[in-house]
């Protein structure tokens, strides 16, 4: 490294040239210097992972990661918890409030029009809202990265995409095992060890599928669990394979948990419709039937008769209006959010003319309620052994993220103070002092030939 760092001293200070290099040279120095002493980070989510879902059934597996690695008793989701929002929180280490992905369907006010899920996946303005996901950062500052069926990975941000990528197909079966395995053969033989990618994220559409379709206390969300299980012990066999495993940290989270729907005996669903001094000839746009939160955007005038018509209407029903909502949710300082939130207690489904949504199971409740909680284990060679923590934020992961890979990041709500105990300790040498120095010199070097990005180069 103090060759290296030498080397390119001498190259810089003997070169004519009085412009500033262009940003991939740039690029290319911050990898130059960091790739010796950064690993590699794997980023997966197994979607509707809930924190307790390895009590019922046997999890070897994801049992010897905690023993290799470090166990959070579980991780806080943000609010509102249903899978783009939360998902774009570990990619930007933001709340929904300030980085706008707000609900999983991308709707138009004015127009009504709706996009489910899937569609949603591809409206660039509604992911490029102002926060940079950590693919973006990375590849700005030298790193290569790379995502496969993450939520966001197919929009483009400030007029860049994740460079290395795959989206998932349209009718695509997130429950297929085979399928796993196959993705997994790619993150780890083809990006991580062919092309040498710094970091991928990888999505996993199970249990949550599982949970909805059967409830989270059936026997075929356990079964789903031990495949997740199965597939943990996959990927890190795999890694072994590769020689992977002493330059690689993995990070394996969710976005939410999953809560049991009532119904049937002497449960009183909420359905608007049936409630009186209510009507939808009040509301110009509303979002309703996805679980258990509601938004209503009432027609000129007609707010405060809405609003009075819902609060306290229903046992089970949280009425707000949007400025109202508790601000531990940080849940109602941005403009696609509307007027009304309505917000159902763990159970309960917000319902609009008739019930429509018959899951067995669903998310998007308040992050409080212990169902929501989302599981997290890390295991890797920047990561304690057999350590278990205390419960966290997810919002605390993508400053987590950045730390390990090396990378200055975005503006964050999230606080490394958070997770920083789960690291090894770092001892300073005297190797490493020297290769600081050097590496200040370059940057003044860079600075006095008239280098306008020299503080991008940056310490190891």
């Amino acid at each position: 490294m103090l060759l290296l760092c030498l080397a390119v001293l001498c190259l810089i200070a003997s070169s004519p040239c009085a412009a500033a290099p262009p940003w991939n040279s740039v690029s290319e120095l911050h990898s130059l210097f960091t790739a010796s002493t950064k690993n590699k980070l794997l980023l997966i989510s197994f979607d509707g992972f809930r924190w307790d879902y390895d009590r019922d059934v046997e999890t070897p597996n994801l049992d010897k990661m905690a023993q290799d690695g470090v166990k959070a008793v579980y991780v806080t989701p943000p609010f509102l918890t249903i899978t783009s929002p939360s998902h774009f929180t570990m990619l930007t280490g933001r709340y929904v409030e300030n980085h706008g992905v707000i609900h999983n369907v991308w709707f138009n006010t004015t127009t009504q029009e709706k996009k489910q899920y899937y569609e949603t996946q591809f409206v660039d303005s509604y992911w490029d809202n102002g926060s940079l996901p950590i693919w973006i950062t990375a590849q700005r500052q030298g790193l290569k990265a790379g995502s496969l069926h993450f939520p966001g990975t197919a929009a483009t941000y400030k007029g860049e995409i994740v460079r290395v990528r795959q989206v998932e197909p349209r009718f695509y079966d997130h429950s297929n095992e085979t399928d796993w395995r196959l993705n997994i053969d790619k993150v780890i033989g083809e990006w991580f060890h062919q092309q040498d990618l710094d970091f991928v994220s990888l999505y996993f559409g199970e249990p949550d599928l599982a949970g909805h379709d059967y409830g989270p206390d059936s026997p075929e969300r356990r079964e789903m669990v031990q495949q997740v299980d199965r597939t943990v012990g996959y990927i890190r066999d795999k890694i072994q394979d590769h020689g992977l495993t002493d330059r690689l940290n993995i990070i394996i989270t969710a976005d939410h948990g999953m809560s049991k729907i009532l119904r049937g005996g002497l449960v009183e669903e909420i359905v608007l419709s049936k409630i009186p001094g209510f009507s939808f000839r009040d509301i110009k746009f509303q979002l309703l039937d996805y679980g258990p939160v509601g938004m209503l955007l009432p027609k000129e005038g007609m707010l405060e008769k809405v609003y009075q018509a819902l609060k306290g209407s229903h046992p089970h029903l949280r009425v707000y209006k949007k400025e109202e909502m508790p601000a531990r949710l940080h849940y109602s300082n941005h403009p696609r959010l509307q007027p009304i939130i309505l917000i159902a207690d763990p159970g309960y489904i917000v319902n609009g003319f008739l019930p429509v949504n018959f899951n067995k199971g669903d998310h998007g409740f308040d992050n409080e309620d212990m169902d929501m909680k989302a599981f997290f284990r890390v295991v890797g060679p920047d990561f304690q052994k057999n350590l278990i923590v205390d419960p966290f934020d997810l919002v605390d992961v993508y400053p987590l993220m950045c730390h390990l890979l090396g990378i200055n990041p975005e503006i964050t709500d999230g606080h490394l103070d958070n997770t920083k105990h789960m690291l090894v300790p770092r001892e300073n040498t005297g190797g490493d002092n020297k290769s600081k120095y050097l590496i200040s010199e370059l940057q003044l070097t860079l600075k006095s030939n008239h280098y306008e990005h020299f503080d991008q180069v940056y310490l190891i």
